[in-house]
């Protein structure tokens, strides 16, 4: 037998009654349906939409034209973070706003003018009402000198370079290696790639925490590919060529033999320690149209030419031309453990004669092998 239920048992359980044939379907109160209840809908519309737009009139006037709001003076800026960059240095960015609203200073172009200060990495412009403006400053880190023709300034992990009365460096006791090939002119990322470069060279050498890097004296990083450093040794400056990586490697292989190799070459002038199982040796007088001696030291690990590392160049071992055979004065050969004096540096005239026109000579030392066959223009040793 079907149950009637009441229309208000139906409206409490939410459901809606059944509309019949010939009932009017429900307006939303936003719909009116008299031309009345449209005019006077709209009416209240207009009336809250113009409240809101006189409120915020009135109050973006009182912000204008209050005197509270002004920036009186420059003892109203502050600043935080200040260390090598002063005041002096700030204000003039603010110069126009003394006396402005403090609402009308435009923030975002404000810091970027901070920010090409070159002492300013990064920086933070706040407003503090009534009248106030907060500078917090990030200060540039120097991590290197750098030398730029007879200028000798800092320069940071960017390739910033950062200038500094010499009063002022003095005070500081700075001690930082010398950099070279840094050039302000160049772009941001050409210089922030040699500073990696230099940056990663440092880390490694003061990685087992003897701070080896205090023994570098100089660096030139011209080639990012090739940091070339100026190492002291007794009274002469040897220049070493690190390459790209490895470098406390090759730093531990370059101390550990630079006793004998000056020894054995006392013009020694540069040493190439780019490659993986030999150390090439220049002389004092090498230029590029007249190279200097070169002296090949190989391991006794080689049984072939070695190769270079992968993307390094490779090693140009310099030959004279063949003497002819009638000319060839006798030379006997140099071992490597004796005492190079006479017979190391005079190799040349040894081997060459004396009118011979090529200047060029090559000299290999190969240890614990096989007593080579002496090649002509060259001396060999054991």
């Amino acid at each position: 037998m079907p149950v009637d239920m009441d229309e208000d048992e139906d409206a409490a359980r939410g459901r809606s009654k059944p509309r019949r044939f010939g009932d009017e379907p429900v307006r939303p109160w936003w719909r009116p349906r008299t031309t009345f209840g449209r005019v006077l809908l709209a009416s209240g519309v207009v009336a809250v939409f113009s409240a809101f737009g006189v409120s915020a009139y009135a109050l973006k006037s009182f912000l204008e034209h209050d005197s509270r709001f002004r920036i009186a003076g420059t003892s109203n800026i502050q600043a935080t973070g200040l260390a090598q960059v002063s005041r002096a240095d700030l204000l003039p960015v603010f110069g126009e706003d003394v006396g402005r609203n403090i609402f009308f200073v435009p923030l975002s172009e404000r810091r970027k003018q901070l920010e090409q200060i070159p002492w300013v990495e990064h920086a933070t412009v706040m407003r503090l009402l009534p009248d106030q403006i907060r500078i917090s400053v990030t200060e540039r880190k120097p991590i290197a000198f750098v030398r730029q023709g007879s200028q000798v300034g800092l320069v940071d992990n960017n390739g910033v370079v950062l200038t500094e009365p010499p009063a002022i460096m003095a005070q500081h006791h700075y001690s930082f290696p010398l950099v070279t090939g840094i050039d302000s002119r160049n772009p941001v990322a050409s210089r922030r790639a040699r500073m990696d470069v230099y940056q990663r060279m440092v880390a490694e050498l003061d990685s087992n925490g003897q701070h080896l890097s205090d023994q570098v004296s100089e660096i030139d990083l011209s080639d990012p590919e090739d940091a070339r450093v100026l190492m002291p040794e007794q009274g002469t400056d040897i220049l070493a060529h690190f390459g790209e990586d490895h470098f406390l490697e090759r730093y531990q292989r370059y101390k550990a033999h630079i006793g004998e190799w000056r020894q054995q070459y006392p013009k020694l002038a540069e040493v190439d320690l780019r490659y993986e199982q030999q150390v090439v040796l220049q002389m004092t007088g090498a230029s590029t149209a007249a190279p200097g001696k070169l002296a090949s030291i190989e391991s006794n690990e080689l049984a072939e030419p070695p190769k270079p590392e992968p993307g390094k160049p490779e090693a140009k071992t310099v030959e004279s031309k063949p003497p002819e055979p009638k000319r060839l004065q006798s030379a006997k050969p140099v071992k490597a453990h004796a005492k190079p004096a006479a017979n190391t540096r005079n190799a040349k005239s040894k081997t060459t004669p004396k009118k011979h026109p090529d200047p060029k000579h090559t000299a290999t030392v190969r240890s614990k092998k096989p007593k080579p066959k002496p090649h002509p223009g060259s001396t060999t040793g054991q």
